[in-house]
């Protein structure tokens, strides 16, 4: 079973989710509804752009959260913790 984890800016981070997530519907909706190409390829790049940070806030947040807890646990937590800070900086 995986560790569950919360951290404070989640809420934050699933709300630009969900608005990606609005704007992805309405990409698909213009592509259905056949609008111009360009405004399409504009609202796939905010899209993108919205994801982009969303991971990177998240990411970051964790690695921020994380490392301050692992610095009052033993050493064999502190090297799990920073194993998986190795791991997680790979999708910045």
């Amino acid at each position: 079973m995986t560790e569950k984890h919360k951290h404070a800016q989640h809420p934050e981070i699933i709300n630009r989710l969900r608005r990606a997530n609005g704007h992805l519907a309405k990409v698909i909706q213009m592509i259905e509804e056949e609008q111009p190409c360009l405004k399409v390829a504009q609202q796939l790049h905010a899209v993108s752009h919205a994801l982009e940070n969303a991971k990177r806030a998240f990411v970051q947040n964790h690695i921020e959260e994380c490392l301050d807890e692992s610095l009052f646990e033993s050493r064999e937590n502190r090297k799990k913790h920073l194993e998986e800070f190795q791991e997680i900086t790979k999708y910045l």
